[in-house]
């Protein structure tokens, strides 16, 4: 819960209150849930017990941190030519029924007043957002990106529509860990503005479930096509890195060729890490799709 994350897709995390229930899937499906950081987080600590347990609301003197923040904007509008992202939250769902709802009632209290933050609100219940929105929520908060998590074409198509159909100033998927293909981006046809792409990290060797680098090349294709912002974040664990499956290189090759630093098990596909970000003033394309600029892409030589 630090002002300076290591996500690197934010620049800080808050979380108003910490503790989850995990969300399972019909028939046994493979679930994003199923090794959930959080929840191990939880187990290490001991302030929360994880499921169905009362969440905590945590301190006075810590929700006071966006505060700080915000009045420090400037500053960091100068370092960093941006605005300060803040993704909340990494430790709970803002959109979980368990959740006391004053709590929720006095975040986006404080979103407002923190108008010069972009607050980066991802939940894997997005059917719950609209009932949960605040009164004045009108066409979207200017300073709110609405995210929602998927592993595979089937949980992405179920939560997207819920959530495209929201008014909100980005639309995001973070689709991590990629468990399977994505498909198309169009729902009902709308898209997101932004695709976070990874695998899965921080489990036992024995239990890894691997994501393709197809699945990421298609994701990045087809974010090209709907106009979205696609962010590679990382191969989490260097099975899934494509040196080593595409290219059949040993995991120490590919980590001197794809270092630990572009993340969890490297990050570059195609000779290049894709870090590319949502900007700017929604735009109408020729399709009549909304559309943002993707920028702050990188690249890096090809091997």
């Amino acid at each position: 819960m630090a002002a300076q994350s290591k996500i690197e897709w934010t620049d800080s995390t808050f979380n108003p209150w910490v503790g989850c229930t995990k969300v399972a899937r019909p028939g046994g499906a493979a679930s994003a849930c199923d090794f959930c950081y959080a929840e191990g987080w939880a187990k290490r600590s001991g302030q929360v017990k994880w499921g169905n347990n009362p969440r905590r609301r945590t301190t006075d003197a810590y929700w006071k941190k966006p505060l700080s923040w915000n009045a420090q904007a400037q500053d960091f509008q100068r370092v960093h030519g941006r605005r300060q992202r803040v993704f909340c939250a990494s430790l709970a769902d803002v959109f979980d029924n368990q959740a006391d709802p004053h709590w929720r009632a006095d975040l986006f209290a404080l979103i407002r007043q923190c108008d010069q933050l972009d607050w980066q609100l991802l939940t894997k219940r997005p059917q719950n957002i609209r009932k949960m929105l605040p009164g004045d929520w009108g066409e979207g908060y200017a300073n709110v990106w609405l995210g929602t998590t998927t592993e595979d074409g089937r949980a992405y198509r179920q939560r997207a529509a819920h959530l495209l159909k929201l008014p909100a100033q980005v639309h995001f998927i973070s689709y991590e860990p990629a468990l399977g293909p994505i498909g198309g981006l169009e729902v009902d046809g709308r898209a997101p503005d932004w695709v976070i792409i990874g695998g899965e990290s921080g489990v036992r060797a024995d239990r890894i479930r691997h994501t393709h680098p197809q699945w990421a090349r298609d994701a990045i294709a087809e974010c090209r096509r709907v106009g979205a912002a696609p962010f590679l974040k990382q191969w989490g664990n260097y099975e899934n890195n494509p040196f080593v499956v595409e290219q059949g290189l040993s995991i120490e090759d590919a980590k001197r060729l794809d270092p630990p630093g572009n993340g969890k098990g490297g990050g570059i596909l195609d000779g290049r890490l894709w870090r590319e970000f949502p900007v700017g003033a929604p735009v109408v394309n020729a399709k009549g799709r909304r559309a943002k600029n993707a920028v702050e892409g990188r690249t890096v030589p090809a091997w």
